[in-house]
């Protein structure tokens, strides 16, 4: 199955050169591109991309807001990469808290790039754990509830728990079974628990969620 990736930037450059690195592989193609976050909603109706490539900083409508908007609508919303140049960019984990499924800076090579599509599509490892424990680690604040002052250790199962500290080092499901020593299915019924039980949309909402507020410490 071939999946469908639509370009959101300014820069008409960068829109090319993704585009050229993408349509070269047989399992990937670019099927739309936009100029600024304002398109966006038009654009997905239009072709009904599976990811969106989305640049963070735009002139009319930020990456952050084009993010939530896309989420807003409803119904089953592509995947979201939030694209920058710098990896400290506040805007990075605004996105990221709004909903946005990774990001990758613009330097990315190539296989990163590719390698990135493929890993929001199937959706079973966290996107660059390393970088978002790195941005977690400068922008939450921390604490020692969970969500509206709930206490986590209430909230989830231990395993569920343990999963969760699994899914934010970036494993996948097959890895986190072979860790626990049960099967992937155990675990998609645990992982799909842990989301709703933080009533987040996916695996980087959670391990976002769970890093601000003190879950799981940033250095650990």
């Amino acid at each position: 199955m071939t999946t469908k990736v639509l370009l959101v930037d300014d820069e008409r450059l960068i829109r090319a050169g993704l585009a050229a690195i993408i349509n070269a592989e047989p399992d990937l193609t670019v099927v739309g591109e936009a100029a600024d976050g304002a398109e966006v909603p038009d654009a997905v109706a239009r072709t009904r991309p599976d990811v969106v490539l989305m640049d963070v900083r735009m002139p009319r409508l930020d990456g952050i807001q084009a993010t939530r908007g896309l989420l807003a609508g409803g119904g089953d919303p592509p995947k979201i990469i939030v694209v920058t140049t710098f990896e400290n960019d506040e805007y990075v984990y605004d996105a990221l808290k709004a909903g946005a499924d990774g990001f990758l800076l613009k330097r990315t090579r190539p296989e990163e790039i590719l390698q990135a599509i493929r890993t929001v599509v199937h959706g079973e490892s966290l996107l660059f754990p390393s970088a978002i424990r790195a941005l977690a680690a400068e922008h939450a604040p921390g604490g020692a509830g969970g969500p509206d002052g709930a206490d986590w250790h209430g909230r989830l199962t231990e395993r569920e728990a343990d999963v969760l500290r699994l899914m934010a080092r970036g494993r996948s499901n097959a890895e986190i079974a072979g860790e626990l020593f049960v099967s992937p299915q155990t675990v998609k019924t645990h992982v799909g628990n842990v989301l709703a039980k933080l009533q987040a949309r996916d695996r980087t909402q959670a391990v976002i969620l769970a890093y601000e507020t003190g879950f799981i410490s940033p250095g650990a």
